[in-house]
């Protein structure tokens, strides 16, 4: 991610939450290779730095800034970022909260959303390496934020709803990936969409969605503004979540959709 506020757009009224992406457990190399837990920045750490984000916080007070954890692929090499351990559960843990701790620290950030896609370890270890890894960061800094960041797929579920069972307590947001479903998504739709998942992650906070830039065969910016509103009039919107500043950047529509979105939350 390259394009940071005070870029994007930020209305003062409202909480809002930046998220840097992404911090990764891998080490590169001639080939990438999972790192147990040790997590690097592989955002664009020159313009994203701990000096950037220190400025545009004093900038902003309503401003908090998180790391993604995961993401679909390390960079630009073609690697999935798997959550792949390579030890014990308490290995992966202590790793993993010392490496966050260091960029949480180092950044001066204020959350943590967990977005792993891909799984090359059974449930159990990954509820219990991430619900064990955000129960320390909260304990440790009892200030920040936490989500995660599932979508409709059978496999992502499988792993991301048993860890809201288990750990919703230390989970603030889910950050559902709406912008997944088809182009035919209709505001009915939409909202069925959220029920159905707000029954899959009972009593969360569930934000709706929609991403920016190319969305060819899939929810359109317009579509998740509509759906958004509907929610609001139903009394079921707790926030937006956008994907992602970068496309909104260079795309015609410049961060009108993310104004767009702010205006309909701070218009509850």
């Amino acid at each position: 991610m390259r394009y940071f506020p005070p870029t994007v757009p930020i209305n003062p009224g409202l909480s809002f939450h930046f998220i840097l992406a992404f911090a990764i457990d891998y080490f590169m190399a001639s080939h990438p290779t999972p790192a147990n837990g040790v997590f690097t920045p592989y955002w664009d750490t020159s313009n994203l730095s701990p000096a950037a984000v220190a400025a545009t916080k004093a900038a902003h007070p309503n401003l908090s800034i998180m790391v993604g954890l995961g993401g679909d692929s390390v960079q630009n090499t073609g690697v999935k970022a798997t959550f792949a351990p390579t030890s014990s559960v308490d290995a992966w843990v202590s790793n993993a909260v010392d490496s966050l701790s260091g960029i949480i620290n180092t950044y001066g950030l204020d959350g943590v959303n967990v977005d792993y896609e891909h799984f090359a370890t059974d449930v159990d270890t990954f509820v219990e390496c991430i619900g064990r890894l955000l129960t320390r960061l909260k304990s440790k800094f009892p200030y920040i934020t936490t989500s995660i960041a599932p979508f409709e797929d059978s496999v992502v579920q499988r792993y991301y709803q048993p860890l809201w069972s288990r750990y919703a307590g230390v989970i603030d947001y889910v950050n559902f990936q709406f912008y997944g479903y088809g182009a035919n998504t209709n505001v009915d739709f939409y909202v069925q969409f959220y029920d159905q998942q707000l029954a899959n992650y009972p009593g969360s906070k569930l934000l709706a969605s929609f991403k920016t830039g190319n969305v060819t065969g899939l929810i359109s910016p317009d579509q998740g503004i509509a759906g958004a509103k509907e929610l609001q009039r139903q009394g079921k919107l707790p926030g937006l979540f956008i994907w992602s500043a970068d496309s909104s950047k260079v795309s015609s529509y410049r961060f009108r959709y993310e104004t767009a979105a702010q205006n309909i939350v701070a218009n509850h």
